[in-house]
């Protein structure tokens, strides 16, 4: 992985933020995409001094956009282009879980979801897919759910039917993009503590229903993830694509 150019999008934090370090970590050029200018520098910086500490070879860049935003992503791709010259990986990471049972739940709430889970990883894989296509390959990993997959989970109508989307549409890039040797999977975590998620560590009734289910008896953290992503990317996973793998720790969706 030395040397590629991988962009992230949501880096600046959780489940994004741990795979920008992993992909620092082996070497390769970062680019820390995030709609909050806060986050993406400290997220930089991390990498910055992991990079020093260990003496890797890694760099990194912030690339401000939301991606829900179509003029956003193609401004961001043109930066990446003008530092880098390239984009070898794509991981379609960010997102939004709005909360709220399908009768209470705002316009506003579902239309956010679908823009930043689903279009947004539309938007970028177009975009960033045109440039792979033209310098003869690439790989792309789309951030789902396990939610996406099963029943659901309650009160998340509108994350859940971004998260089903975008396994559809991982499936649908991989057939179309396999012509341009441009690997496209899903990667589909279970529940995994970060910023968004930390308050289910206060609920122990909603802990109690979530270990029943997890033969593991824990949640994921941000690490469990990003191993997965790494090889899904790198050139050993060459004959692996269309595919949406959990990471759940053996989790039943009831």
């Amino acid at each position: 992985m030395k040397d590629k150019v991988v962009l992230i999008t949501g880096a600046g934090r959780g489940i994004g933020r741990a795979i920008a370090l992993q992909f620092a970590a082996a070497g390769t050029k970062v680019v820390v995409n995030d709609i909050n200018p806060d986050t993406a520098e400290a997220t930089v910086k991390r990498i910055t001094e992991l990079v020093a500490a260990d003496g890797r070879h890694g760099q990194a860049m912030v690339a401000l956009a939301d991606v829900a935003n179509k003029m956003a992503v193609q401004t961001m791709h043109y930066e990446v282009l003008e530092k880098w010259g390239r984009v070898d990986v794509l991981v379609n990471n960010a997102g939004v879980e709005p909360t709220g049972s399908i009768l209470t739940l705002d316009e506003w709430a579902w239309n956010r979801a679908i823009d930043v889970n689903l279009k947004g990883a539309f938007l970028c894989t177009q975009t960033i897919g045109r440039s792979m296509k033209e310098q003869g390959g690439g790989a792309i990993v789309n951030m789902a759910s396990i939610a996406g997959r099963a029943a659901g989970l309650r009160d998340r109508a509108a994350y859940v039917a971004s998260k089903t989307g975008l396994v559809g549409f991982t499936r649908e890039c991989a057939r179309e993009f396999a012509a341009y040797n441009i690997r496209v999977n899903a990667v589909c975590p279970g529940v995994i503590i970060t910023e968004m998620t930390a308050h289910l560590r206060d609920n122990e009734a909603q802990m109690k229903k979530w270990l029943e289910d997890i033969p593991q008896a824990r949640l994921g953290e941000p690490d469990d993830v990003t191993g997965l992503v790494l090889f899904l990317c790198s050139d050993e996973a060459r004959y692996i694509t269309g595919q949406a793998i959990n990471v759940d720790g053996g989790k039943v969706m009831s």
